[in-house]
């Protein structure tokens, strides 16, 4: 039997929660960040909005078209994307399925419940 670990978990025992259609979230948090694999099914598409927290991610696998701000480019595996607290960011996803983990600093309260 496994015993619960302060320091160590496993993503696959997290619930996953639907953000947008097709794209879900499996949120792990400590006192000052918080960490989300997202989850990006083919076509989906997340709608513009903004947030106050800085927030920071790496696509894992696939790929996907994302707008920060007044800039859009396609991000594939390894690329990273920084964006600053405030500043209004979108995604529409390509033909295949995408994950990327994304970091909040301070942690999201509204992902929190």
């Amino acid at each position: 039997m496994n015993n619960p670990s302060r320091f160590f978990i496993d993503p696959n025992e997290i619930e996953r929660r639907e953000l947008a259609p097709g794209i879900t979230l499996r949120i792990m948090s400590g006192q000052n960040i918080m960490m989300s694999m997202v989850e990006i099914a083919p076509k989906a598409v997340l709608n513009p909005h903004s947030h106050s927290n800085e927030q920071g991610g790496i696509v894992l696998q696939g790929e996907f078209q994302f707008t920060i701000g007044d800039e859009t480019k396609t991000l594939h595996a390894g690329d990273a994307y920084m964006i600053p607290g405030g500043v209004e960011h979108s995604l529409v996803a390509s033909d295949g399925w995408a994950l990327c983990l994304d970091i909040f600093s301070p942690p999201r309260e509204d992902y929190k419940s």
